[in-house]
């Protein structure tokens, strides 16, 4: 089967709906399927999955993050090459990403005649609100919210990562589609695993960041972003350092790392917090395997929250906002805290640290809350799961189209 994909992002970067995309195409094609994605002009490779970009645009070079007015030429650019290529690889399936992806696939679609799947990440308006780019109170909202609903109706078929992102097409954000399926986010069990650095390689890359030998560590790996809670986890940490002091912040990610290091500091905290940066996905399970307790602070209420996964793969006692989605991964193995309570987070950790004691050698990831958390990501969450979901839903929808031109 060809599979087109469209991805209006600037693909590969080494964060959530990427590694999405990427783990998603892979799993495909080791089932045999050719799969091709269809991109922004900038971007990585990916484990040698055929790319098509669009043109440059000379004003701007950077990854694009989110909500941006740059996008507008971006997607225009994306619109006309995905039509070009989809004309000419004529697929037998049309898999996009996000919004903007199932709007630009959708001329596709009617020109090849290929069934058109959505593969919803989250609420598009929510995200610009997220972001700041569109105020709910303003005179765009409702027609941006016009428009998510508009495409929201295109596709035949969507996917998406969470039973609640389910329940919101249908409740919140006008989806009549009856085609809608689970498919969530999942993990490589193989390339995530708590054994990654022998205890040596642990204690000199802790030495490396400035992390003290014998502290406890919490690791906390995605975007830098107020609605990923980067915020609230900062606060949180000043209660707990305050508490004790032998616990430190490994904070992974981008952008806005220089501004939440400021704030580290105005909160007296700098000694006690590492901001890393940009992380290359390749790196990010050394850099987990430090970590005594992993956190997910992030708000949004129509995103997936797949780092949690990578958590799990890793051994590592987990600590998240009391959501649906934090949940539906976790079940009764995460340690939560009230969404959106800094204070309550502090006590969540707090509680979580002291769960799964550590020796001057680091974390046993093969006892207690980690290993259960691991063979639960291991059991229920695999790509290999997640591809075969995906191309039933490819089949479904091919099979009614074959229906459809047969009754015609």
């Amino acid at each position: 089967m060809k599979i087109l994909m469209v991805a209006p992002t600037s693909f590969f970067s080494s964060y959530g709906c990427h590694v999405r995309i990427a783990e998603e195409a892979d799993a495909l094609r080791r089932m045999g399927h050719q799969v091709k994605v269809v991109t922004y002009h900038n971007g990585g490779s990916w484990n040698g999955l055929p790319i098509e970009r669009t043109l440059s645009v000379p004003w701007r070079k950077d990854t694009e993050v989110g909500s941006s007015r740059h996008k507008l030429a971006f997607d225009a650019l994306l619109g006309l090459k995905m039509l070009a290529v989809a004309l000419r690889e004529r697929p037998d399936v049309i898999h996009a990403h996000l919004h903007e992806g199932a709007l630009l696939g959708f001329p596709a679609h009617l020109l090849t005649g290929a069934p058109l799947i959505f593969d919803f990440q989250g609420s598009l308006t929510s995200e610009m609100v997220d972001h700041h780019f569109l105020n709910p109170a303003g005179a765009l909202y409702r027609p941006a919210r016009r428009l998510e609903e508009a495409i929201n109706n295109l596709p035949n078929a969507l996917i998406v990562s969470s039973q609640r992102a389910a329940r919101l097409l249908r409740r919140e954000y006008g989806c009549r589609n009856p085609n809608i399926t689970v498919v969530p986010d999942c993990v490589n069990g193989q390339f995530f695993h708590p054994d990654v650095l022998s205890a040596d390689e642990r204690q000199s890359l802790k030495a490396r960041l400035g992390i003290p030998t014998h502290h406890k560590v919490v690791v906390s790996l995605g975007l830098l972003a107020e609605y990923q809670g980067t915020g609230l986890l900062l606060n949180a940490a000043r209660d707990i350092v305050a508490a004790r002091s032998d616990v430190h912040f490994l904070i992974m990610g981008y952008p806005s790392a220089e501004i939440y290091q400021a704030r580290a500091a105005q909160l007296g905290i700098s000694a006690f917090t590492t901001f890393t940066g940009k992380i290359h996905y390749s790196e990010a399970p050394r850099y987990l395997a430090l970590g005594d307790v992993a956190v997910a602070a992030k708000l949004s209420a129509t995103e997936g929250i797949g780092k949690v996964l990578n958590y799990m793969a890793m051994g590592l006692p987990t600590v998240a906002f009391d959501t649906d989605v934090s949940r539906e991964y976790l079940a009764e193995l995460g340690v939560y805290a009230r969404a959106g309570d800094s204070a309550d987070l502090a006590r969540a950790l707090l509680a979580a640290l002291d769960d799964d004691p550590s020796t001057s050698s680091g974390r046993d990831p093969q006892s207690g809350r980690g290993r259960a958390l691991r063979q639960r990501a291991l059991q229920d969450y695999t790509w290999e799961q997640a591809g075969r979901q995906i191309l039933h839903v490819y089949e479904s929808c091919l099979a009614q189209r074959s229906s459809a031109v047969s009754l015609s």
